[in-house]
């Protein structure tokens, strides 16, 4: 374990029966920076996060956390990290307040400390006008910011979220990534799951996961670069017959369907564009919008899943 790393883990590995959830992972994350783990259902992410978090102990491998083992030293990690999982799991029956001090002296924060950071949180998740509300009686997005204010009551310099933005409305989900933007700036680590590929490019690295292995790790922005080639947005109608006819274009990589617009690879979009419009029109297609499109983290996501899943 160096000091430039807040998370190193080698060779870690979990296995539940005969389903092995955790495949002799191993990633660094340096201090200050926020990691994204995206990947399917079923991937693993949530048994990583609870490994590195001290909740489950790994099978083999072995992971240092803040400097320590969380094989042989749990103990010493657990005072300096956060960890709020996917579900709600705070105390419905309990007010916002009571949260709060509840989770203050779960972690022993003194009396005069917890004054201070209680005001600090309820202001920082603007939750002041709601501490006499029980939490069974939040929004969803306000037991998100309830829960991440109960996760942070005791100052941890590494935070490990589990999807946690997931069934929050946008507005929300836009108030916690606030928050979140606030605690990096302050130089809090953050390990986070998440299945949105708009907060994945938020992110300083992005890894993906699949059946319990790391499968590409690098900045949203060489991601994304490695997606060759270009994308151009079709808007058509039909629609689907128009998609059929550009899987047979020489000039098409692939076509994908998002709502009412094709999303077309190619290897210039610049090139493509007018051809791909004029060959659309031949074929009796009405063209309601093609234009360029930007390379997403979820284009690059899909590309390097279906890429991973073509027969070699």
């Amino acid at each position: 374990m160096t000091n430039d790393y807040a998370i190193e883990a080698t060779d870690l590995r979990k296995v539940f029966g005969d389903t092995v959830a955790v495949n002799s992972l191993s990633l660094r994350v340096p201090k200050g920076k926020i990691y994204g783990l995206i990947g399917p259902d079923g991937a693993g992410k949530s048994t990583t996060i609870r490994m590195l978090a001290t909740i489950l102990e790994p099978t083999s491998g072995d992971a240092h956390v803040a400097g320590y083992s969380i094989v042989t030293q749990s103990e010493a990690i657990k005072p300096r990290v956060g960890y709020m999982p996917e579900e709600f799991t705070l105390y419905r029956d309990l007010t916002v307040m009571e949260n709060l001090n509840f989770f203050a002296d779960l972690f022993g924060v003194t009396a005069a400390k917890k004054r201070e950071r209680t005001e600090q949180l309820l202001a920082f998740s603007r939750l002041q006008k709601f501490t006499q509300l029980r939490a069974e009686n939040l929004s969803g997005g306000m037991k998100q910011k309830l829960a991440l204010a109960c996760t942070l009551i005791h100052e941890p310099d590494i935070l490990f979220l589990d999807e946690p933005t997931t069934g929050v409305d946008p507005v929300s989900r836009r108030d916690f990534w606030r928050i979140l933007s606030d605690l990096h700036a302050r130089g809090v680590t953050m390990f986070i799951a998440t299945p949105y590929m708009d907060e994945a490019e938020r992110c300083s690295s992005v890894a993906f996961m699949e059946n319990g292995k790391i499968i590409l790790e690098d900045t949203p922005s060489r991601i994304k670069a490695r997606l060759e080639g270009g994308l151009v947005e079709i808007k058509a109608d039909p629609l689907r017959p128009a998609m059929a006819m550009l899987q047979k274009n020489d000039l098409v990589s692939s076509v994908d369907m998002y709502g009412e617009l094709l999303q077309v690879r190619v290897d210039s979009p610049a090139k493509a564009l007018p051809e791909l419009e004029d060959f659309l029109k031949k074929n009796g297609i009405r063209i309601e919008a093609i234009n360029p499109a930007r390379v997403s983290m979820e284009s690059a996501f899909i590309d390097l899943l279906k890429t991973r899943r073509e027969p070699q």
